[in-house]
C-alpha cells in the first residue's frame, strides 16, 4: 500500500483545531493508506518545555489521537523519540540542505517571534527534521495544514537532491489536502493554538466549551442583535460548517441575515453540536486514562513496528551515502 506520515506536537492539551486540521484526516487516512502517524515530542523541544510536563503532554495527546477515532490495528501509532533514525536522518538530510533553503522558511520569524528569549538553532532547522519524518518511512501521501504547505515543499527539493546526488532512492511526497487548513482562534484573527489562549479543548466539558464561546468573535459589523448579519465573515459560523448539520446551518445563516437570530443563541447551538463530537471523545479518553498499561502496550507495539520500517530505509540510505554498506540482498551497491 501506498504510505501517508503525519505528526503532532504535545505542547499543551488539543483542541479542537487539532482535530479538525490533523485528527479527521488522519482517521479518513488510515482507511486509504498504510499510515504512520506519531507524537514528534523532539519538535516539542524547540520550546524547553518542562520535562514531568513533556512526558505528560505526550500521553494525553496519545490518547486524544486514540480517543479521536486513529485505530492501533489500522495505524502505526508512536512516540518520535522512540524512533533513533529520526534524528540520524534528519543529520544526513541537513549536510544536504542549503542554508539559503532555510532562510526562507517563513515559519522560523513566526515561531521565533513568539518566543523570543528562546530563538534556539532548532526552530531554524526544525523543517529538516520535519522532512526526515516523512521520508523515513517512504511515505509518498502526506496530510499538510495551510501553515506546513513551505515545509512540504522543502522536504520535496530536498528528496530530489539526495536522488540527483545519491541515486533514485526516496520517494518524492505528495500533499494530501487538510480537512481544514487553517482553524481560526476564538479571537478570530489568528489561528487557533494553546500558546495564544484562543483554543476550545477538545476534552472540555459542555459548560466550559459554551462559557468560552461566550468570548468568540463574530461578525464585527453586528454591534446589536437587531443588525443583519454577515455569516460569511463570522468565525463562529466556519465552525457551524464542520459542527452543524446542513439544514440547521441554512436556519442559522437565514436567522442571522434577517436578524431573527442572535449570537447568544448561534453559539448556544454551536456548544451543543460541539459536545456531540467531543462527548464521546472525552468518554473514550477518560477509559484509556483508566488503563494506562494499555497505552504503554500501543506505543510499545508501535515503536517497534516503525523502528523495523525506518530502519529499512536508514540501511539503504547509509549504503548510498558511504557510510556503511547496504544490507545483504538489498540489490543495493
Amino acid at each position: 500500500m501506498v504510505r501517508t506520515m503525519s505528526g503532532i506536537q504535545p505542547t499543551g492539551n488539543l483542541h479542537i483545531g487539532n482535530y479538525l486540521g490533523a485528527l479527521v484526516n488522519w482517521v479518513a487516512l488510515q482507511q486509504q493508506y498504510e499510515a504512520f502517524f506519531c507524537v514528534v515530542d523532539l519538535h516539542a523541544l524547540t520550546q524547553r518545555p518542562d520535562p514531568v510536563a513533556l512526558r505528560r503532554a505526550v500521553r494525553e495527546v496519545t490518547i486524544g489521537i486514540l480517543a479521536s477515532g486513529v485505530d492501533p490495528d489500522r495505524a502505526t501509532l508512536f512516540v518520535q523519540s522512540h524512533v533513533p533514525q529520526h534524528a540520524e536522518l534528519a543529520w544526513i538530510l541537513s549536510c544536504l540542505t542549503p542554508l539559503g533553503d532555510l532562510n526562507r522558511m517563513t515559519q522560523f520569524k513566526d515561531k521565533s517571534g513568539n518566543q523570543p528569549e528562546n530563538i534556539n538553532a532548532g526552530l531554524f532547522t526544525y523543517p529538516i527534521l520535519q522532512t526526515a519524518d516523512i521520508v523515513l518511512y517512504r511515505a509518498e501521501r502526506v496530510p499538510v495544514g495551510e501553515d506546513q504547505e513551505q515545509h512540504l515543499e522543502l522536504a520535496r527539493e530536498t528528496v530530489r537532491r539526495f536522488n540527483h546526488v545519491y541515486g533514485d532512492t526516496l520517494p518524492e511526497p505528495q500533499v494530501v489536502k487538510s480537512h481544514a487548513p487553517r482553524v481560526m482562534g476564538l479571537d478570530g484573527e489568528t489561528k487557533m493554538s494553546k500558546s495564544r489562549n484562543n483554543e476550545i479543548g477538545l476534552f472540555e466539558t459542555a459548560e466550559e466549551t459554551l462559557q468560552k464561546l461566550r468570548g468568540a468573535k463574530t461578525d464585527p459589523a453586528r454591534l446589536r442583535r437587531s443588525d443583519p448579519g454577515n455569516p460569511e465573515v463570522c468565525n463562529v459560523f466556519a465552525w457551524h460548517g464542520f459542527f452543524t448539520p446542513a439544514a440547521q446551518r441554512a436556519e442559522i445563516d437565514a436567522g442571522c441575515r434577517s436578524a431573527g437570530l442572535g449570537c447568544v443563541d448561534c453559539k448556544k447551538m454551536l456548544a451543543a453540536n460541539l459536545e456531540q463530537v467531543k462527548g464521546p471523545i472525552r468518554e473514550r479518553a477518560a477509559v484509556l486514562r483508566e488503563h494506562p498499561q494499555r497505552l504503554d502496550e500501543i506505543l510499545a507495539a508501535g515503536a517497534a513496528k516503525a523502528r523495523a520500517a525506518a530502519e529499512v530505509t536508514m540501511e539503504l540510505v547509509r549504503g548510498r551515502i558511504g557510510l556503511r554498506a547496504a544490507a545483504a540482498g538489498s540489490g543495493q551497491p
